[in-house]
Formats: C-alpha cells, structure tokens, sequence
C-alpha cells in the first residue's frame, strides 16, 4: 500500500550552516512523531548532502538529491553523477523539476534517460511533471502532462515503479497569483493514477505515490492532502522553516 511522502526541496538555499541548523530542527521534530505511513524526505543542495546526510542519519528523515547527471563519468563539468549519489548513501534523487525543465531545457528524452540511469544504480526516482499557465488556459493541462508522463518513464519495466514517485507541479500556480483549488489537484491526480493504471494495470497504479508541488503550506495541507489521490507534497519554500515543514506533516498523520 502507498504511502504518504512530505518531500522538501530546498532548491539553491542554506549555506552549510543554515542547513546544519534546519536539519536538527526537522530531526527534532520529526522525532517527536509517530509516522506510520508517512515518509519525510529533503533535498539539500549537492555541497550540503554529506553533512545533512550525517545528522539525519538515525531519525526517520530521508535525503535526497535534486537532481544527477544521466552519465556515470566523464567530462561534464559541474555534474554529478548516480554513483556519486549512492557512495555517500543517497537512495533518492529527483529529477524533472519543472525548474530543471524550465531554466536548464531538460527535454523528456533527457529525462527518460536520466531515469533509466537513477533507477540502474538502485535510486529511487520522484519524477516531476506539470503544465504552465498557457497550457492550463488553453485547456492543453492533461495532454500536456500525459505527454511528460508517457515520455519521461513509461518506457520502464512494471517492475521498476517500486522505485518511483511521481509529482505533480501545477506551475501555473507558483508564484504567478493563480491558486489551484483541492479540487483541481484532485482531478489531475485521478487522471495521473489513470494513465499509470491504463498502462501498468492495477497494482502499480494503487501502489505509486503522487505528490502534489503546487504551493503545499500549513493552512492549506490538510484539505490537499485528504483527496483520495493525493499521497503529499513537494514543498518548496515552506520546506525551509522548519515549524512549517514540521506543521505539513502533522497534516498526514
């Protein structure tokens, strides 16, 4: 059975003791909880993995990183690659964040192959996906998500979705003054456990975690996350206060 995943990006904040002092805190927290179907995950920036890994390393918080390169070595300067991840005993990475896909053009092709690799190195995936306004606007949201879905990961064996995380970010509702309603999370998460069930059958499509990245906070996490669908957040800025981030999961629980 799936369970429930609050997953923190922390995207390019917190020098290294910002994010000494945010993980003690989330440690803290998070200690002081009973998660017996909830997973707690952040993803500090590359420089701060090795020591956020450490101190979190006997609580229930998990580490990811955001993102990796899809080759395993070579001249690629500034990149990271899967083993890097896994030799300092990373088991997550994410990989198509809509800013990845945004600032840094990462197509679906490089993504599929990204995955492909994350996955051969025994990484488990969260694999973001999501329209923008225009697409929303225009009607376009659910072709345009199945398009990234289809293109990104449905070239996997069944087997391998025991290692992915799927996560919906609504762009058009960061950041932009547009407000996705519960509703509209709802609908899209159905449709994504649809496409998943379509091409997988049953047991995968129940089994998969799909998170909802549109602007999760404390006020609004509990109705977002009581939808049948919806399995978490990833949660960008309320992910660096830690009595936020620690309120956002008490919404699972």
């Amino acid at each position: 059975m799936r369970k429930y995943i609050v997953a923190g990006n922390w995207k390019m904040n917190n020098d290294i003791n910002e994010s000494k002092a945010l993980i003690n805190e989330l440690v803290a927290a998070v200690n002081s909880k009973t998660l017996t179907n909830t997973r707690v995950v952040v993803a500090p920036t590359f420089v701060n993995l090795v020591n956020v890994q450490e101190l979190a390393k006997d609580s229930a918080v998990e580490v990811a990183a955001q993102n990796m390169h899809q080759a395993k070595s070579g001249a690629f300067t500034g990149e990271i690659s899967a083993e890097m991840l896994t030799s300092i005993g990373l088991k997550s990475v994410i990989l198509g964040h809509s800013e990845r896909r945004e600032y840094f053009g990462e197509t679906d092709a490089l993504l599929a192959e990204k995955v492909t690799t994350a996955l051969a190195n025994n990484l488990e995936v969260i694999f973001c996906f999501g329209e923008v306004l225009e697409d929303r606007k225009s009607e376009n949201h659910f072709k345009v998500v199945a398009s990234q879905i289809k293109n990104g990961i449905f070239h996997l064996d069944a087997s391998a979705w025991s290692n992915i995380v799927l996560a919906y970010e609504p762009v058009w509702a960061i950041g932009t003054g547009e407000t996705a309603s519960p509703e509209q999370a709802q609908d899209m998460h159905a449709f994504i456990r649809g496409l998943v069930k379509e091409q997988y059958g049953n047991d995968v499509a129940e089994n998969v975690s799909i998170l909802y990245g549109g602007s999760v906070k404390p006020a609004n996490a509990k109705e977002i996350f009581s939808k049948n669908d919806v399995d978490g957040g990833l949660i960008g800025g309320a992910a660096l206060n830690a009595s936020d981030f620690s309120a956002i999961i008490d919404a699972t629980l």
